[in-house]
């Protein structure tokens, strides 16, 4: 089995199964940050697919000095920063995922079966929740947002691919966990299964 080096390699000599191959690896990664982003399934898929016809256009920049997905993520937050439309980023309350079986534990006592089945689901109403009260806040505060608790970048990571201050990108998630603390009611409800689940995030 190549390696992802040896794949983005044939790619750039012009290998389009090879780029098909780097791109299963991480479109599922791509869209659900842009689903996030979006709040809309078609925008999202807009989006996504802006994403790869960039990277294949510009797949000969690639210099190895990043990890793919780093380059990659990179060409994401400029396809978003970019992306203008004058329709209002909200959808409807949906999951822009679904609880797989490979979310569950296997086991064969049914009691703890039973608590990882309702962990997990909780965990995903949580997560919804958060997700859904998102649409509350501008999109640039959502992509600072999803890129420090999403995809675990840090303050210095996110000015740098934003072109702004550190002290910008904390300012920007600070207010944009007070208005999710407002919208979920963490603080109202301080013995409730979303103020614990959602302590994590919303600290």
């Amino acid at each position: 089995m190549l390696s992802e080096a040896e794949l983005i390699r044939q790619a750039q000599a012009g290998d389009k199964d090879a780029f098909c191959l780097l791109a299963q690896a991480y479109e599922r990664r791509i869209y659900s940050l842009a689903l996030h982003y979006s709040r809309e399934p078609h925008d999202a898929e807009d989006l996504s697919q802006e994403v790869w016809l960039k990277a294949y256009a510009a797949l000969s920049k690639f210099r190895f000095e990043s990890t793919f997905y780093t380059w990659l993520r990179r060409i994401t937050i400029n396809s978003f920063l970019n992306h203008r439309r004058a329709k209002s980023y909200r959808r409807p309350g949906q999951t822009s995922e679904t609880a797989s079986s490979e979310d569950f534990a296997i086991t064969n006592d049914a009691g703890s079966q039973a608590r990882v089945l309702e962990s997990t689901l909780q965990n995903h109403l949580v997560v919804e929740k958060v997700m859904q009260a998102l649409a509350a806040v501008t999109p640039q505060q959502r992509l600072v947002f999803l890129l420090k608790h999403l995809e675990g970048m840090t303050y210095e990571e996110i000015s740098k691919e934003l072109g702004c201050s550190t002290g910008t990108v904390k300012k920007s998630v600070s207010r944009t966990i007070e208005k999710l603390r407002e919208k979920l009611g963490v603080n109202e409800e301080p013995e409730g299964y979303i103020s614990c689940a959602a302590a994590g995030i919303l600290r």
